[in-house]
């Protein structure tokens, strides 16, 4: 701090006369007055006559020789540096200075160096450094080429030449520092740590170079491979198209039948209406008679009259008007929509296998390591089996580690899995396509499943030995109280009985247009998310036909057409499309064996990672588990997409 303020001192000391400014390339008089080289140019610019001092007015005969005051200028870089004072802005015709081939010499301005005196840190001209060669007292002055950064190499703390290299602060320091600041630091020579430096920078570039000729080496090898390539695409691809021509043959055809069944079961459904239409016309009519029969008896005027008529209403005033709910799900329709729709997910699964993974799942021996030794496979059919696994039940392609219960196919194939009791009637040759869609009863598919589920013992993890279904008073110690959030309410849903009642219907209601608001499907979330522990919660359905039930994130998009739950990556649900009942995440389903439940009850396991889903019965039966990872709270999510369908959050001490 001392030596701070020593050097803030000398501010007027480090000022010129002429401009009043800190010295900029301070150059000196014999008088030993010193100002700026460019303040004493422009002085005696116009008095070539009478030369004088300007300070103390001391004449000259002639132009004197200015000599840079090299010590001046070095305590006025240390100044500046301690008083947070930029160096001055150079010229154009300053910066030429730094180019060495530029180099002034500093006692006459004027020739060009030819030699920098690294002891006297000044430049000098072939004329005025000749007496450091010709006299001994300046012997033992080092002499080098011409340094454009000479004042760089001045210490800002002393003005001296930092000719030392400090290796444990990674700096150059001069002779003072030495002593001082880097006392005791371990320290070799500038040219010493050039060198070193310079000598790693070789090495560096002795390496790039070497990797770059390996690389090119290898460039002009893959240029060959890709000669070879291309001729093995060709033969590849002349193989391929073949195998995929009979595959799209046989999927075509397959497509045909299914459009022509679908125009079936419209024609019917048509005829079903019209009919129907046609008898309610009817009603109409008998009801508009007996209407205007009754107005003429209020026109009447008498009252007797009036006392003695008797009007009977219509045998049709009886009958309540429906509209049936007509859809194209006849067991024929539906075989067609879901063998289509697993086989596109087997071979979406397929694919993504690595191709090493493809032929394990296509051979015969694999069917035998999963399903057992006892296994037969029922044929090959050009050399791959004439039926797979399910494609909706993938779990053969999970690795060990999934926690979700492996269902194993039946020997029986039965297109439609939604009802055992009957199959399609469809007359089909077997070998003109594969249908990898499979159904059992529920005896045979108790007997094939692992008795094992997600969750089963509420208190202990899920074991080998555990039972399918679990005691409802076990669930019932973690349930949680629910409510509707009104301000996530789609407008054709409905909240009524304190907010744990929704109610779909086609009346849009005045809910005010918010950013968390559902606008594209009839969706509500719950008021609460979890994001630890477990969470019990019962729903009760008007009808399990068409509605979801789940959960999401809060971030779950709300207006575009993905806010849709289970059809991005944000949510999940189990799904009832009329009689079929399918698990959907991330746009992908899985469809399940549907129990008809009318009271459903999630357990939420936060810590675990999974949600099951039970029908609530005597006990609770689980029927599926979505098990993922938690990233931030899930919310209580539901869709109600049929008119008139509620669902309720139940009260738990029922």
């Amino acid at each position: 701090m001392a030596e701070q303020m020593s050097l803030l001192g000398l501010e007027d000391e480090l000022t010129c006369s002429i401009c009043l400014c800190l010295f900029d390339n301070p150059v000196s008089l014999i008088c030993g007055h010193s100002f700026c080289a460019n303040c004493l140019e422009e002085t005696w610019k116009d008095k070539i006559s009478s030369l004088f001092c300007p300070h103390c007015r001391m004449a000259f005969s002639s132009k004197p020789e200015l000599k840079k005051n090299t010590v001046l200028g070095a305590v006025l870089d240390a100044y500046r540096v301690k008083a947070g004072i930029s160096e001055p802005v150079k010229n154009p015709v300053e910066e030429k200075k730094k180019d060495p081939d530029a180099i002034k010499c500093d006692s006459c301005m004027e020739a060009k160096a030819v030699k920098t005196c690294l002891t006297c840190m000044a430049s000098y001209c072939e004329g005025h450094v000749r007496p450091h060669r010709e006299n001994a007292i300046f012997r033992a002055h080092q002499l080098c080429d011409p340094l454009p950064d000479l004042m760089e190499r001045l210490c800002s703390d002393h003005g001296k030449l930092m000719e030392f290299y400090c290796i444990q602060h990674q700096s150059c320091i001069c002779s003072t520092c030495l002593q001082y600041i880097h006392k005791g630091c371990e320290f070799i020579t500038a040219d010493e740590r050039r060198f070193k430096q310079k000598t790693d920078l070789t090495d560096k570039l002795n390496m790039i170079e070497g990797k770059m000729d390996k690389n090119e080496q290898v460039i002009t090898q893959m240029k060959e491979q890709q000669n070879k390539l291309k001729d093995l695409a060709a033969t590849r691809k002349r193989i391929l198209e073949a195998e995929y021509s009979q595959i799209r043959e046989m999927i075509d055809r397959d497509e045909k039948e299914a459009m022509l069944a679908i125009d079936k079961e419209q024609e019917r459904g048509q005829s079903k209406l019209v009919s129907l239409m046609k008898k309610f016309n009817e009603n109409i009519e008998k009801m508009e008679r007996t209407k205007c029969e009754i107005n003429s008896l209020l026109d009447q005027s008498q009252s007797l009259t009036f006392l003695k008529a008797s009007i009977d209403l219509p045998s049709v005033i009886n009958f309540e008007p429906y509209n049936p709910r007509m859809n194209l799900d006849s067991k024929e329709v539906i075989a067609y929509h879901s063998s289509a729709v697993a086989l596109k997910e087997w071979i979406t699964k397929l694919m993504e296998q690595s191709t090493e993974n493809r032929i394990s799942v296509l051979k015969p021996e694999f069917e035998k390591s999963v399903l057992g030794t006892g296994y037969q496979s029922p044929g090959i059919l050009g050399g791959t089996p004439a039926f797979l696994p399910n494609p909706r039940d993938m779990s053969y392609m999970r690795p060990p580690c999934s926690s979700k219960p492996k269902v194993l196919p039946s020997k029986k194939k039965n297109p439609d899995r939604r009802d055992t009791k009957e199959k399609p009637n469809r007359s089909k040759n077997p070998t003109q396509g594969i249908n990898p869609v499979f159904s059992k009863s529920m005896d045979n598919l108790n007997e094939l499943r692992p008795k094992t589920v997600d969750i089963i013992d509420i208190n202990q993890p899920a074991s080998s030995s555990a039972v399918q279904n679990v005691k409802r008073s076990d669930l019932l110690k973690y349930g949680t109280i629910l409510h509707f959030d009104v301000r996530t309410a789609h407008k054709r849903i409905s909240l009524s009985e304190n907010n744990t009642k929704a109610t779909v219907s086609d009346d849009p209601a005045n809910y005010p247009e918010i950013p968390h608001r559902f606008s594209v499907c009839s969706q509500v979330l719950c008021t609460k998310g979890f994001s630890q522990g477990r969470h019990y919660w019962e729903i009760k359905m008007s009808s399990n036909n068409f509605c979801g039930l789940g959960l999401a994130y809060g971030k779950i998009d709300r207006k575009g057409p993905s806010s849709r739950l289970g059809r991005n990556a944000e949510s999940w649900c189990v799904e009832w499309f009329n009689v079929k009942l399918s698990a959907w995440h991330n746009s992908f389903e899985t469809v399940l064996e549907n129990p008809n439940p009318s009271r459903v009850g999630i357990l939420l396991d936060c810590d675990q990672g999974s949600a099951t889903f039970y029908n609530v019965q005597d006990r609770a039966y689980p029927f599926h588990t979505f098990v993922f990872p938690f990233t931030e709270a899930v919310y209580p999510a539901f869709w109600i997409f049929s008119n008139g369908s509620s669902v309720s959050l139940c009260k738990l001490n029922n």
